[in-house]
């Protein structure tokens, strides 16, 4: 297959590509596409042959849900069962953006889509090419991030290009995305509301809308075998092809002892790599030292983390150690992506 790489100005959107790119969906094709959270792949959520294609696109197992992408609040009745009172809050605040909410599915949605469950994953994205490519490829795109299962999530259209070159239909590049980190998805078929994912929607933004919102407990620690009911929650994911270890505690312990892993690994001609802040990367002594900002701008650090993994790729780096981040605000999402690229080996020092 010959993948077209298209380029749209997200200011100044083509029709007629977008009008390309709907029918290619319309037709049982994958389009990959930008949205603000990161790039997706996107196929007829309707259609259980192209929810098929993308699991074989991504090599990724048949019971991790998709995510159908809507734009229009009007098309939500036609996919999920009910639309329950809170669902309506979080629609009316968050909608759209990035956050993914799970609902009872209708008969209109495949199972091939929701991984075999009764319930669906629905987010309506607020990049304008996305929204676009949504409405003319008819309205519902099954999309999860495209990239390769358990790789780094791409952000740049060139990594989608890496992965995906080959086995889809086209890419639409329309340059860097905002936020860097997958939407927040909430679970409302649950009697109380609760996170599945962290992301940049935070519990703290979720409940000045519903007062109360609780947390999965597998969110922060390793899978329980337990039956994924959203996209991340089983497998492992935006993983580096290098052997990669989180460290925790005081900065100056945490330097020290990366240091001394980074000299043993040195020793035995490995090429080592250290993600950090600025506020320390220039301690390290690392073959490849790469900061995603200051440790105080969440928001940077979200957008560059994947870009970041992904350049330890391009520079073959075999041993990788990373610094911990706290867990508040939009941190609780950053390293909920760090304990799976890491596959949650983490070092207290």
């Amino acid at each position: 297959m010959k993948t077209k790489l298209i380029r749209v100005n997200d200011q100044h959107i083509d029709a007629s590509l977008m009008r390309e790119a709907g029918n290619i969906i319309k037709e049982g094709g994958l389009v990959a596409f930008p949205t603000e959270t990161v790039y997706g792949l996107g196929g007829d959520a309707l259609n259980p042959l192209s929810s098929e294609k993308i699991y074989r696109a991504k090599g990724r197992p048949s019971d991790n849900p998709l995510i159908v992408h809507i734009a229009d609040m009007d098309d939500l009745g036609v996919i999920v069962r009910e639309i329950p009172e809170n669902a309506e809050k979080l629609a009316k605040t968050f909608w759209p953006g990035p956050l993914t909410m799970i609902f009872q599915k209708s008969n209109r949605v495949p199972y091939e889509t929701t991984g075999g469950l009764d319930t669906v994953a629905v987010r309506m994205p607020m990049h304008p090419v996305a929204r676009e490519l949504i409405r003319a490829a008819g309205g519902f795109i099954a999309a999860p991030s495209a990239n390769r299962s358990g790789r780094p999530s791409p952000t740049l259209a060139k990594y989608v290009t890496e992965d995906m070159d080959g086995r889809i239909d086209m890419i639409i590049d329309s340059g860097d995305v905002e936020i860097g980190l997958e939407s927040t998805i909430v679970d409302l078929t649950t009697e109380e509301p609760t996170i599945l994912r962290p992301g940049y929607i935070t519990k703290q933004m979720l409940e000045e809308v519903l007062h109360e919102v609780e947390e999965d407990k597998t969110m922060m620690r390793a899978d329980t075998g337990q039956a994924p009911k959203a996209p991340g929650m089983k497998y492992r994911h935006y993983a580096p092809k290098g052997d990669m270890t989180l460290v925790s505690g005081d900065a100056g312990r945490v330097a020290e002892y990366i240091n001394e892993q980074i000299d043993f690994f040195k020793k035995q001609n490995k090429k080592t790599g250290v993600i950090g802040t600025d506020d320390n990367i220039a301690v390290y002594r690392a073959d490849i030292c790469k900061s995603v900002g200051k440790a105080d701008d969440e928001k940077m650090i979200a957008r560059k983390l994947y870009s970041v993994l992904r350049e330890m790729d391009d520079e073959d780096v075999e041993i990788i150690y990373a610094e911990s981040f706290g867990t508040s605000g939009i941190g609780q999402a950053i390293m909920n992506r760090l304990l799976k690229a890491a596959g949650h080996k983490v070092i207290s020092v």
